[in-house]
């Protein structure tokens, strides 16, 4: 009896020291556990090609993702090129596991080919589950070859079938190009694709494309000859948001300077709302709400570390403008969509002539 009275008493004891010992442990018995994510591997699938600038800004999240998703997961990159952007944003949409070990890197073009209702899009805008963006700002600028001798716009336009490259219908550097060609006036050009980033730079200074609309910090980070060396007449501009200059490109005009009529100016401005929107991280619809709150809070923590502000100028060359997971569905939900403006929009993004100005 006594025997047994001495086995109530422990026992009492220790449970009356339970709440403590979970204090030192972590606080409850589901913290006590591994974290999920310990000894995964989270695949980052990426709509574009390695090497581009897109894949830098991508680079700089990784090291910061792994530091704040409990448990530091490995993170691979896979690299998902094609149909500006579609073929990944389809696969992450409706072919990857919904387990939170997935997340996909969207291209500009993601909210912008949705938008437009553009052949090809298989996902869903308001059934995408969002992560936040790093760059929710950029300038495009457009620039001819020196060899092709348009150093000034009454040269340019004067210029029959000049050959602009870009990677694919529906890229934003084919939209771009065909944006910059539409109000600038050029005589009747012909939009060369099929190139890959990297491709694409060298298709340029070997002459096999006469120009081509870029990233601006692409080129600071990049191809600096191009500024410094004079390689490159540059003609316009699109800041976004409307004043983010480029200091290398000050002296460039805006392009909606060359905009004539309320129409052109709209389309302008719905290409700064798509943009504004950035590079989107997403995960598939489905995925478990405490995965997506794990995942969604390392990315608010990611894009809040002045060490991360740092690591993206460095590889990216431009200084990081994050949205918000909750600011980019915002955005996203709230986007003007004039059916009118809309259809010149996608008249000026398909693989048609140009339209009659």
């Amino acid at each position: 009896m006594r025997h047994f009275q001495t086995k109530r008493a422990f026992g009492l004891m220790l449970f009356s020291l339970w709440p403590a010992l979970l204090a030192v442990l972590g606080g409850s018995p589901a913290f006590s556990q591994a974290p999920f994510y310990q000894g995964k591997t989270i695949t980052i699938i990426q709509a574009r090609e390695a090497g581009g600038t897109g894949d830098l800004r991508v680079r700089a999240q990784v090291p910061f993702l792994r530091k704040y998703i409990p448990g530091n997961p490995t993170i691979a990159l896979e690299f998902m090129g094609g149909g500006g952007g579609r073929k990944a944003a389809n696969h992450v949409y409706r072919t990857s596991h919904p387990d939170g070990l997935t997340i996909g890197a969207m291209t500009p073009g993601f909210v912008t080919s949705a938008v437009l209702g553009e052949t090809g899009v298989l996902y869903d805008l308001d059934k995408t589950i969002y992560l936040g963006s790093p760059d929710g700002a950029a300038q495009w600028v457009f620039g001819t070859r020196k060899e092709v001798g348009a150093n000034n716009l009454e040269k340019l336009r004067s210029m029959p079938g000049l050959r602009i490259g870009a990677q694919a219908v529906g890229h934003p550097i084919y939209f771009t190009g065909r944006l910059f060609a539409y109000l600038l006036g050029l005589k009747e050009p012909k939009f060369v694709t099929g190139y890959s980033t990297q491709e694409l730079d060298i298709a340029f200074i070997r002459g096999e494309v006469d120009g081509r609309s870029n990233l601006a910090e692409t080129i600071v980070l990049r191809n600096f000859d191009w500024i410094g060396k004079a390689l490159v007449d540059f003609h316009a501009i699109i800041e976004v948001p409307k004043g983010n200059q480029q200091s290398h490109f000050a002296r460039v005009p805006e392009l909606e300077s060359f905009a004539a009529t309320d129409k052109e100016r709209q389309v302008l401005t719905l290409l700064r709302t798509f943009r504004a929107t950035g590079s989107p991280n997403i995960l598939p619809p489905g995925t478990p709400k405490e995965r997506v709150q794990i995942l969604q809070e390392a990315m608010r923590r990611t894009f809040k570390d002045p060490e991360f502000h740092k690591e993206f100028k460095k590889l990216a060359g431009d200084e990081a403008a994050p949205l918000m997971p909750e600011e980019l569905e915002r955005a996203i939900k709230e986007m003007p969509r004039d059916r009118e403006v809309i259809d010149f929009f996608q008249k000026l993004s398909s693989a048609d002539a140009l339209p009659a100005r």
